[in-house]
């Protein structure tokens, strides 16, 4: 699995870093040797899932292990297009579906990639508001699920009701509140 291209990572109720990968993992790493016993959880931007990071050794070497990560990702071999970092998995549809897409320029690949970017920035589209809610319940299950509110808090978001969960969230301590709406959008 690739590693996300963003995270945030919080200490108790604090954020400590937020960004690209490369430059949270070293935040994190020169945090945890100035603070030992301190709670880091570290989030995906894109899930709101935690995830765990590999913090051995400075800043040099986690952005050396980074660089060579990246020699081998997406693009890098394989069949397909290379350079795109096309590739080939399997889809289901039915013949209806097959049908339209024979007919449409570019044939069907074409026409589902262009389906899937349009999608995917339309940040108005249920399936990213849905994205948005779960990403923002993930990271507050993580750490405010026992905070007061975190059930009201999770109706409004997933009611799409987002100044409803503002409401609650205020009340929260530390950056958690301002996280939570910051994901929700």
């Amino acid at each position: 699995m690739s590693q996300p291209t963003a995270l945030f990572a919080f200490d108790g109720p604090q954020r400590i870093a937020a960004g690209a990968y490369v430059d949270v993992t070293c935040k994190v790493s020169t945090y945890l040797q100035e603070r030992p016993q301190a709670q880091v959880l570290i989030f995906n931007a894109d899930t709101g899932k935690q995830v765990d990071l590999d913090l051995r050794g400075g800043p040099d070497e986690i952005r050396a292990r980074a660089d060579a990560a990246a020699d081998y990702g997406p693009g890098k071999a394989g069949k397909g297009r290379p350079k795109l970092g096309v590739t080939a998995k399997e889809v289901t549809l039915l013949p209806r579906h097959w049908d339209w897409l024979a007919v449409q320029p570019g044939g069907a690949s074409v026409t589902l990639r262009k389906l899937v970017e349009r999608a995917s920035k339309d940040p108005d589209a249920p399936e990213q508001r849905q994205a948005r809610a779960s990403a923002a319940y993930n990271f507050m299950h993580a750490v405010a699920g026992d905070l007061p509110g975190f059930e009201e808090a999770s109706r409004q978001l997933f009611a799409g009701n987002l100044a409803g969960v503002a409401a609650v969230v205020t009340s929260w301590p530390g950056d958690i509140g301002e996280q939570v709406l910051l994901i929700a959008g």
